[in-house]
C-alpha cells in the first residue's frame, strides 16, 4: 500500500546559498540544506543558520531520504538523518514523519540503524528527574517511568554529520553521553543526555525492514558494495567488503584485520594476527538453518573466529572455540558455535531477561541456569564483521541453559568495556550442522561433538561411565609411546591449530591435553541492534 504524502508543507530559501529548503512537518524546527549543508534554525517564517554539518559518509544503507513504509497500520515517510559517531563505530538514527489529518501534526519517530538490525522508537516524556550519565551501572538496574531497565550501553558519542528534516537542532560542537536500557518486554530505551538538564527519553521495540513493507530504498546499494573495492594497508591486496554493514574484513592474501568503519576513502587503520585455523565450514558457504523452530532459512557464513577462555589459575586448561557468524539477507545475523561440547546457534535479542546477573534468570518464561562464567579473547579471524574487531578482544561472558527432555537452550551475556549484550538459540548435533550446509560425510568425525548427550538427566551412571572411558583413555595414552600422542589433534584441526599446539606443549611437561572445560553458547556483538 503506498504511503500518502505528508499534507502540509513549508518552503523557503537557505539564507546561506539561496537553494530552496522544504519542510514536510510544521513541528520540525531545524533542517540541513542540501546544498551547502548549513545547519538552519526554523524561526516562524524565517530560516536563520546556526552552524555547518560535516559530509555524510559513504555506509551503504539501503535506507534514504524519501524511503516510505508502514508501522503499526500508518505509513510514515524518511525526511531526515543523523549520522552518529562512538569509538567503536557509528550508527544512523533516520527521522520519520507519520501520516496525519489534515488539521493535525503529523507525528514523529526515529528508525535507528545499527549493527544491520533496526529499531522504531519515539520520544516520550520522562516522569522523574533523569540519573546523570555517570551514575549509570553496565549490567545493572535502573527504574524509570515505572520499570526496572537493565543498562546495556553507556558511552560518549557525536554528531558526524546529518541531512534533511530534523525535529530538534542538532548539537554538531561537541561529545555527549547516551546510555542504551533494555526491559524484560523486549523494548529498547534511550537516554541521551545532548542537553544535561533536560536529557531527552525515548522508547521502541525492534522491526525487521521486510516487516515495514518499505519502498524507496536505495536499490543500488547491495550492487554499490559488491563494486566497490579497498587496498589493505599492509600489503595492498583488494578488499571486496560484501556486505552494507561490514566495518572489520581480513585480508584474504596477509591475514591482517582492516578497520572500514569509516568507509571509503578514509585512512585505513590495521593490524597483523598470528597463525590461525581454517573454518571446518568455508567462508561463503550457504546453509538452511531454523533458528529456534519455525521454516529454516538460508544463512550464509561470512565471518569466523576462533576465541579461548583466560582461566582464573595457572593449574586450569583453557578451552578453546569456534564461531561462525552468518547472515541471511532479512534477518540480520547470528552466530554458529562449534565448541568440546557440541554445536549451538544464536542470536542477539533485543531485550533482556529477568533476574539477570543472579544464578537462574527468566527469558520467554523459561528459568535459565547459570553454567559457567569466564573470560573469553579472540585469537583469529578471517572474513567480515559488522563490529570493528579489536586485537585479542575480551569479553566478560555468563552461560546459561534449560532443558526440556531433549531440546536444550541457551542465553548468554557478554560484556565489553561499557556495553552488554545477551544472545539466545539452542544446541543442535553435528549431523544437522553436516546436513544443514551439505559438508562431505568424511567431515563428520571432527564435527561430532553432541551437546544434548553430554549432560542432563543419567545422572550417576553417565559419570560412572565417563569415569571409565577417561581412564581407558588415559591407559592407552600411557601405552602409546611409539605415537604422536596429539595426532588426532593434528588429523582435526590441523598443524597450526590452537588445541594441537597446546597438546605439543603440555605432552612436553607430561600432561595430555583433554580439551575439557568452560565452553560458549557465542556470539560477539558490538550492540545487537540496541537503539543507541
Amino acid at each position: 500500500m503506498a504511503t500518502a504524502a505528508p499534507q502540509r508543507r513549508w518552503q523557503a530559501l537557505c539564507p546561506n546559498c539561496g537553494g530552496p529548503v522544504e519542510f514536510a512537518s510544521p513541528a520540525s524546527a531545524s533542517t540541513v540544506c542540501s546544498y551547502c549543508r548549513s545547519t538552519l534554525l526554523r524561526e516562524g517564517d524565517t530560516l536563520r543558520r546556526i552552524g555547518q554539518s560535516s559530509e555524510l559518509f559513504q555506509d551503504y544503507s539501503p535506507v534514504q531520504l524519501g524511503a516510505a513504509g508502514r508501522f503499526a497500520g500508518t505509513g510514515f515517510v524518511v525526511v531526515g538523518r543523523l549520522q552518529m559517531a562512538y569509538d567503536e563505530g557509528g550508527w544512523n538514527e533516520w527521522h520519520v514523519l507519520f501520516d496525519a489529518a489534515a488539521d493535525a501534526t503529523p507525528r514523529s519517530g526515529w528508525l535507528s540503524e545499527d549493527n544491520g538490525q533496526f529499531v522504531m522508537s519515539f520520544e516520550a516524556p520522562l516522569k522523574e528527574r533523569a540519573p546523570a550519565a555517570e551514575s549509570l551501572v553496565i549490567g545493572g538496574l535502573q527504574m524509570l517511568n515505572g520499570t526496572a531497565w537493565q543498562v546495556a550501553s553507556r558511552f560518549s558519542a557525536t554528531i558526524a554529520a546529518a541531512e534533511g528534516e530534523l525535529p530538534h537542532p542538532p548539537r554538531m560542537d561537541s561529545a555527549y553521553w547516551v546510555a542504551d536500557l533494555r526491559s524484560t518486554q523486549g523494548e529498547v530505551a534511550t537516554l541521551e543526555y545532548s542537553d544535561p538538564v533536560a536529557p531527552s527519553w525515548s522508547v521502541g521495540r525492534s522491526v525487521k525492514l521486510a516487516d515495514l513493507a518499505m519502498t524507496g530504498l536505495r536499490q543500488e546499494s547491495t550492487a554499490g558494495v559488491k563494486s566497490r573495492s579497498l587496498p589493505c594497508p599492509n600489503c595492498g591486496a583488494s578488499l571486496e567488503p560484501r556486505l552494507e554493514n561490514t566495518q572489520s574484513i581480513v585480508c584474504p592474501q596477509c591475514k591482517s584485520v582492516v578497520d572500514i568503519s569509516k568507509g571509503a576513502g578514509a585512512e585505513l587503520a590495521a593490524y597483523h594476527q598470528n597463525n590461525g585455523g581454517e573454518p571446518q565450514i568455508p567462508l561463503g558457504t550457504t546453509g538452511s538453518l531454523a533458528l529456534n523452530g519455525g521454516t529454516p532459512k538460508p544463512w550464509q557464513v561470512v565471518g569466523y573466529m576462533e576465541r579461548v577462555d583466560l582461566p582464573e589459575s595457572a593449574e586450569d586448561e583453557q578451552t578453546f572455540w569456534r564461531e561462525y557468524l552468518l547472515f541471511n539477507q532479512i534477518e540480520g545475523f547470528a552466530f554458529l558455535v562449534d565448541t568440546e561440547e557440541g554445536w549451538s546457534v544464536v542470536r542477539p535479542i533485543t531485550g533482556a531477561p529477568a533476574n539477570a546477573g543472579k544464578d537462574t534468570v527468566t527469558y520467554q518464561d523459561k528459568p535459565f541456569k547459570r553454567r559457567w562464567t569466564y573470560t573469553a579473547k579472540v585469537t583469529w579471524v578471517l572474513g567480515e564483521f559488522y563490529w570493528r574487531v579489536r586485537r585479542e578482544e575480551r569479553a566478560r561472558v555468563r552461560d546459561y541453559e534449560w532443558r526440556n527432555g531433549a531440546r536444550l537452550e541457551l542465553l548468554s551475556s557478554e560484556q565489553t568495556g561499557q556495553e552488554v549484550t545477551w544472545s539466545h538459540g539452542r544446541a543442535l548435533d553435528a549431523a544437522e550442522v553436516q546436513k544443514a550446509f551439505a559438508l562431505p560425510g568424511d567431515r563428520m568425525p571432527a564435527l561430532q561433538r553432541d551437546v544434548a548427550s553430554n549432560s542432563g538427566g543419567s545422572g550417576l551412571l553417565v559419570k560412572i561411565v565417563v569415569g571409565l572411558l577417561v581412564l581407558a583413555i588415559l591407559f592407552a595414552l600411557l601405552r602409546a609411546c611409539s605415537r604422536d600422542d596429539c595426532q588426532d589433534y593434528k588429523d582435526t584441526y590441523g598443524a597450526s591449530s590452537a588445541e594441537y599446539q597446546q597438546c605439543k606443549r603440555n605432552a612436553g611437561s607430561g600432561v595430555i591435553y583433554s580439551g575439557s572445560g568452560g565452553g560458549s553458547y557465542g556470539g560477539y556483538s558490538s550492540g545487537g541492534g540496541g537503539h543507541k
